[in-house]
């Protein structure tokens, strides 16, 4: 039996949709035993409205507080000790769960899986790994935003860690992994790239060089490695995008009735648009690097992304994912007491 917690407090629509995700979840994955941790006074509504408050795969654990959007991130270290994320964090912490999904405060959820869980062997920093949609299939980014700013050594092992992940996502060895710069060229670039750049060309992997933004999506790569303030930029600037080609879409097929008609009858392509950068059927990304398995949904959640985050944590653990990792770091020699990766390198 895999022992998932779920943060029933996270996300814009919590605990609603959370607890109807986990119902659908209960149902599809009968391996899975759910500790659903919350404030029991706002949750029982729906457990009862869901006919899951006796089930005998849930176990309920209380949560006084909950780390709101608003609040930093160390609110839940520090004044909010008793938060959904927190509690969850030191179950993971403590193994008494296998797994994490969290909707909720991203930098809560980065803080707490960091201070409490740690991070793995030879593990610096974890990086949140997001799958994006490209021209011909999807590609991982990494980091999407844990580490605003970060050493040369930091991005070498989110490669080592991304390269991990490719290989389950995808299924293939050896997957092709980027540098994002502002160009292909070794030269050019930042101090952190450059320096990037040499440490991983040096590396036992398939580094391919930097790639560019405007070429990112052309699936040159399945691996793409940057920090997390470009990570995030870059990942909040594609949902920008995608939002507003969809405004302007509405707005040009609504000008006027043969428009309108047209838009009908090629209403199932657009479905099929919409669902190559479907967020629903990811779930949320894993926090790669920590000692155990934190998936983080969008603040936005709906239940079906719910559940299919519980499926991703699930499948995390049987795959193994952190055992793999260790082994990479170690064949690689990218172990923090490793002087040849060291900052000073």
């Amino acid at each position: 039996m895999i022992r998932i917690a779920v943060d029933a407090m996270g996300g814009d629509y919590a605990p609603a949709v959370v607890i109807e995700g986990i119902t659908i979840a209960l149902y599809d994955f009968p391996q899975y035993e759910i500790t659903i941790v919350g404030h029991q006074g706002k949750i029982s509504y729906y457990l009862e409205k869901y006919g899951i408050a006796n089930h005998p795969r849930v176990k309920l654990v209380h949560a006084e507080e909950t780390v709101e959007m608003k609040e930093p991130a160390t609110a839940a270290l520090r004044g909010k000790k008793n938060s959904s994320i927190t509690i969850c964090g030191k179950l993971l912490q403590d193994k008494k769960v296998d797994a994490v999904f969290s909707a909720g405060h991203t930098g809560a959820a980065v803080a707490v899986s960091t201070v409490l869980v740690r991070t793995l062997e030879g593990i610096e920093r974890p990086a949140i790994a997001t799958v994006m949609p490209g021209m011909y299939g999807k590609y991982i980014l990494l980091d999407a935003g844990a580490n605003p700013d970060c050493e040369p050594m930091n991005l070498v092992q989110f490669a080592l860690m991304g390269e991990a992940y490719a290989e389950y996502y995808f299924g293939i060895d050896n997957p092709r992994i980027g540098l994002l710069s502002v160009g292909e060229e070794d030269s050019k670039g930042n101090e952190l790239t450059k320096e990037t750049f040499k440490k991983l060309s040096s590396m036992p992997i398939n580094f391919v060089g930097n790639v560019e933004g405007n070429t990112i999506f052309e699936n040159i790569t399945e691996v793409v490695v940057c920090d997390g303030f470009i990570g995030n930029v870059l990942l909040k600037t594609c949902e920008g995008l995608a939002k507003s080609t969809m405004y302007w879409m509405k707005g040009v097929f609504t000008k006027n009735a043969l428009r309108k008609t047209s838009a009908i009858l090629a209403r199932n392509a657009f479905r099929e648009l919409k669902s190559f950068a479907d967020a629903e059927e990811a779930g949320g990304a894993p926090l790669l690097g920590i000692n155990g398995i934190m998936i983080i949904g969008h603040g936005s959640s709906t239940p079906k992304s719910v559940r299919n985050g519980i499926k991703v944590a699930g499948e995390f653990v049987e795959y193994g994912i952190n055992d793999k990792i260790i082994k990479r770091v170690k064949e690689t020699g990218s172990r923090i007491a490793d002087s040849s990766l060291g900052k000073n390198s």
